[in-house]
């Protein structure tokens, strides 16, 4: 670990806020946007999930959001009933299921996605390109620093 001196250590504390109260306003800012189209967060991240990565089995979806499973069973109902994604049996095992996008569901996403993909460049566009790429390898860095510190091992999904 690397000693600081109070200037070091004032600069890491303003550096921590800024970072804070940005994704505070960034994520605020997406969040409102979701609820606009009367979906929470969670289901969101689910219907973007299938749209963007294709069907996965229950199980995978709720580790990735960490999710506990019968949260995700709810979720996965709610939006079943409303005819947004469907059970599919996975071939070869029958104690598994996938989850997937229905065609309305791909019609409904479509709809919504690309708005809210839209959403994130304008938020993200106060920024280079040059300078989003220098931010992307400091912050992972950074993330990868913390979890090798904390012997958490790397996985390059999570940063």
């Amino acid at each position: 670990m690397i000693e600081r001196d109070a200037e070091g250590k004032a600069l890491d504390l303003r550096f921590s806020r800024v970072l804070k109260n940005m994704v505070k306003a960034l994520f605020g800012s997406l969040e409102r946007d979701i609820e606009n189209y009367g979906l929470d967060k969670e289901t969101f991240q689910i219907l973007e999930f299938l749209y963007n990565k294709g069907p996965h089995p229950i199980q995978k979806i709720s580790e990735t959001f960490s999710i506990p499973s019968g949260s995700i069973t709810y979720v996965v109902d709610k939006l079943e009933k409303k005819g947004l994604v469907e059970r599919l049996s996975i071939p070869g095992d029958r104690r598994k299921t996938n989850v997937a996008l229905t065609g309305e569901g791909r019609s409904y996403f479509d709809n919504i996605f690309p708005k809210h993909a839209q959403l994130i460049s304008d938020n993200l566009s106060f920024a280079t390109d040059e300078e989003k790429l220098e931010l992307i390898q400091v912050l992972k860095k950074i993330g990868y620093g913390i979890k090798n510190r904390e012997g958490i091992a790397n996985n390059e999904n999570s940063i």
